[in-house]
């Protein structure tokens, strides 16, 4: 069965692409959640200007990220953690913990766009990526410091 995608699916194709697929993945998976549509010319046509609008936006969003990119760009966040002999703290710090800490700086970012490998488990500074967009990344400083009791 033919199918047109309505969005990017990994290992499947691109937005406006069409593709095909066996008619159960179709019927149970793709059209139920709008993934797809059938491969008829009138939804050709229809996904098409779809397309088109999400270019535009994608654009656009490319654009804003790329300007939140020279902003954060050596940005540091500090973070305080209780911490034990040898610089070993009590917990790790997370992607969350760090998505906290720009927030308090005004970059509101969501935790899921900030790459850590494993979390952070030692005192020190460290390089983290922040994911803006797909093609846009930040390199952001975090320094994880003993608290102060």
């Amino acid at each position: 069965m033919e199918v047109i995608l309505r969005e990017d699916i990994e290992k499947l194709g691109t937005r406006g692409q069409v593709v095909k697929v066996t008619p159960g993945y179709a019927r149970n998976f793709l059209l139920p959640k709008r993934m797809a549509v059938a491969a008829t010319e009138a939804n050709k046509k229809i996904v098409e200007q779809e397309r088109q609008a999400h270019l535009k936006k994608e654009v656009k969003a490319q654009g804003e990220a790329q300007e939140l990119a020279k902003i954060m760009t050596g940005a540091t966040v500090r973070i305080a953690q209780k911490a034990g002999e040898n610089d070993q703290l009590f917990g790790s710090v997370t992607s969350k913990d760090i998505a906290e800490a720009l927030a308090l700086q005004n970059y509101n970012i969501d935790r899921r766009k900030i790459q850590l490998e494993e979390p952070i488990r030692q005192l020190g500074e460290y390089k983290v990526t922040v994911r803006l967009h797909k093609d846009v990344t930040a390199e952001i400083t975090v320094v994880v410091a003993k608290e102060e009791e």
